[in-house]
């Protein structure tokens, strides 16, 4: 009895010893769970959470401007004849919007006559006559003509990457005239590129050579939507298109 008693505290103390190892043991196992997991796990399930939350922002914002800025839209050009319907007891919604698309479809139909154009110059020759207003009217003409369907009257001819400003970087912008430079080693052919450097109403004209410039096959309204947006929309793969000759290139190559 004795000798039960004198090795029952070895005992005890030899089973704490293994305790001891056996929780470091668990301690230093990555793959047993500890007492840190349950934070791990709150961390990982907030950053999941965030993660789509963004990416659920990212999807929505683009419809949700679209959505506002075509319902502005709406609102503002169903402003225009609204205000008649109105007095005439016929307050729908969407009635002006509709009227104002057959009113400026009917004004195209109009200015395409020889009767049309007369008006149009006779009104363009007031307006040229005021001191302020012209210049406002000058410059929006212009960026209207810039995307007009109208290959006649269209001031952006093509769409043209030069190299520039230095060898090695690329600009984009448009082709908006051609030219004959006479000079004493002979004719040059020049084409006047127009450069967007503040969206697309300032730029910078630069003439260049027309074996110099890379004609891609973008049209011009893809042109201004990679400019306006900022080149967000420009395309992965670009080549250069097969140039087309104009009535001015045939002229002088009949000429010649």
């Amino acid at each position: 009895m004795g000798e039960d008693k004198a090795a029952s505290p070895s005992g005890m103390a030899r089973e704490e010893r293994e305790m001891l190892i056996h929780s470091a043991h668990d301690l230093e196992d990555p793959a047993k769970p500890s007492l840190a997991s349950p934070r791990a796990y709150n961390s990982s399930r907030e950053s999941w959470v965030s993660k789509k939350f963004i990416s659920g922002c990212v999807v929505l914002f683009p419809v949700a401007i679209t959505f506002y800025i075509t319902w502005w839209f709406i609102q503002f050009v169903d402003g225009f004849f609204k205000p008649i319907y109105v007095r005439l007891g016929l307050n729908i919604f969407g009635l002006g919007f509709i009227t104002s698309l057959i009113f400026i479809l009917l004004i195209g139909v109009f200015v395409s006559s020889w009767m049309g154009a007369s008006v149009l110059w006779v009104g363009e020759w007031f307006i040229k006559k005021m001191p302020l207003v012209r210049h406002i009217y000058s410059a929006s003409k212009q960026i209207s003509a810039a995307i007009s369907p109208d290959q006649n009257t269209r001031a952006f001819k093509e769409v043209a990457i030069i190299r520039h400003p230095r060898i090695g970087e690329y600009a984009f912008g448009f082709i908006t005239s051609s030219l004959i430079l006479q000079a004493d080693t002979g004719d040059e052919e020049l084409c006047s590129v127009y450069v967007p450097t503040n969206h697309l109403y300032i730029g910078d004209i630069l003439l260049i050579n027309s074996k110099d410039i890379i004609r891609p096959n973008l049209s011009v309204r893809e042109g201004i939507e990679i400019v306006v947006s900022g080149g967000m929309t420009m395309p992965q793969v670009i080549s250069p298109s097969e140039r087309t000759v104009t009535p001015a290139d045939r002229t002088r190559i009949n000429r010649g």
